[in-house]
């Protein structure tokens, strides 16, 4: 960013240099010293100004990393300053989308600057822009303005905290942080078998291995024998002789039972969301995304957002989580575990972004057998709604997320209102029709119910339908 020999005369220092020249030509006509006195500094501090100006110029420059929105919803990026070997100024002007933008006279210092802007968006965009004009000391030397190119930014989508969530119907692997159904080694308890070769000794029930062994024995004289100490001399006790004679049962263990416990393991989920289309809550701006307000969250926004909450749960909790992009074809994210898991996911559902028109999917993506499959869309064509019956019928739990943003639709045109209404009752009856073959709908967005509670009612149905 560094440049030479871009000083050039300021506006200023044109005005010294006319009111100079005038000066001294009138007094060189008119033979008046005192006039010529007048306009010789001027024209001696233009001279000066320019022989000892830097022989480079300052400048600035925008860094912006990737961030999540955060609780705030404050972006910030930084202006690094790099200055010349003179004193000088920057005239900086920064602008935002949806922002004023924001000037300031700084000196050119070796220092870094924050500019913040507000935003409920996500996903990859370009937000900052930054001109810059560097100044003399005397202000009779400055340089043109230079704007660079906008800051292009990742905003990863932040997640809400969430407890109890929907499980497959068939859990997978040998052990994880859930109860499956079939026996193995876990916490909860199965039943009590009869010992068999291959269980552990150390799941013996001793308890229930000495009530249910009911076969009982004697110990003592064989019968019709007589007291052990008999003809001895020895007294007889003070219960009687035919107490301290009496055989005493007991029991002896011919059969062992162990406990058995539930097996653990974990589930697999798959993240699946629709980034064919982007729509915002105004009605007015569906045909053009440009006219989004910042303050405005969009259904791939929401997406995003319900999308990276479920992913943290589900990995926090020792889970496998991927993730297929109808929007892209491409192959899936495969599930996977871990904090590395979600940085990727969080990362690729960032960069999920509309690409053209809709494109309709020959193919309905394959995934991982056994899996619960979780759909991110706004239902607006037949396709997701198609791919949905298709998983449910080859016996996945499907769980549909409307993620249609709060609308605005007051003070729209009549015309705009008919259609309006039109794709809205077509939504209703996708919608509609995936509840009649058992795929468990949610609205992300429903301001009367919280998709926190949501979730946490179907975790309890656990039975395949």
């Amino acid at each position: 960013m560094v440049r030479t020999g871009g000083w050039q005369l300021a506006p200023a220092a044109i005005g010294w240099l006319a009111a100079g020249v005038v000066l001294l030509a009138l007094g060189l006509v008119t033979r008046r010293p005192d006039i010529v006195a007048i306009g010789v500094p001027l024209l001696l501090g233009v001279a000066w100004s320019t022989s000892s100006r830097s022989q480079r110029t300052p400048s600035a420059q925008l860094r912006g990393e990737d961030q999540p929105t955060g609780l705030s919803d404050e972006i910030k990026v930084e202006v690094a300053l790099e200055p010349a070997e003179l004193p000088t100024a920057l005239t900086l002007r920064v602008r935002a989308p949806g922002h004023r933008p924001a000037e300031a006279l700084v000196a050119a210092e070796s220092r870094t600057l924050t500019a913040t802007m507000r935003t409920v968006r996500t996903g990859r965009r370009e937000l900052f822009g930054l001109a810059h004009r560097a100044v003399g000391p005397d202000a009779l030397l400055s340089t043109a303005a230079v704007t660079d190119a906008p800051a292009t930014m990742t905003i990863l989508p932040s997640a809400r905290s969430l407890t109890e969530l929907p499980l497959p119907y068939r859990l997978q692997g040998l052990t994880g942080p859930h109860a499956s159904r079939r026996a193995g080694s876990g916490g909860d308890l199965h039943d009590v078998a009869l010992f068999t070769p291959g269980d552990r000794l150390r799941r013996v029930d001793w308890r229930v291995t000495a009530r249910l062994n009911t076969a009982p024995a004697v110990l003592g004289n064989p019968k019709g024998a007589g007291p052990r100490n008999a003809g001895a001399g020895t007294a007889p006790s003070a219960g009687g002789s035919a107490e301290a004679g009496a055989p005493r049962p007991t029991r002896t263990i011919s059969r062992l039972y162990v406990r058995r416990t539930f097996a653990t393991a974990d589930a697999t989920v798959m993240l699946v969301i629709d980034s064919r289309d982007q729509v915002g809550p105004r009605v007015a701006t569906w045909g053009d995304a440009t006219q989004l307000r910042e303050d405005e969250s969009t259904s791939l926004d929401v997406a995003r957002h319900a999308a990276v909450s479920l992913a943290r749960q589900y990995l926090a909790v020792g889970d496998r989580v991927g993730l297929e992009d109808l929007g892209k074809l491409r192959r899936p994210a495969p599930p996977a575990g871990g904090r590395r898991q979600l940085q990727l996911l969080t990362q690729q559902l960032a960069l999920a972004e509309p690409e053209g028109e809709p494109t309709h999917r020959q193919r309905i993506p394959r995934l991982p057998s056994g899996a619960l499959i979780v759909l991110f869309s706004t239902f607006l064509d037949d396709d997701a709604t198609a791919m949905a019956h298709a998983w449910r019928r080859a016996g996945h739990r499907v769980l549909a997320v409307d993620t249609m943003p709060r609308l605005l639709i007051s003070g729209i045109p009549e015309r705009l209102w008919i259609a309006y209404r039109i794709v809205a009752m077509e939504r209703v009856d996708r919608i509609t029709r995936l509840a009649a073959v058992g795929v468990e709908t949610l609205a992300w967005m429903d301001p009367e119910r919280d998709p926190g509670l949501e979730l946490g009612l179907l975790a309890r149905l656990r039975g395949r339908r």
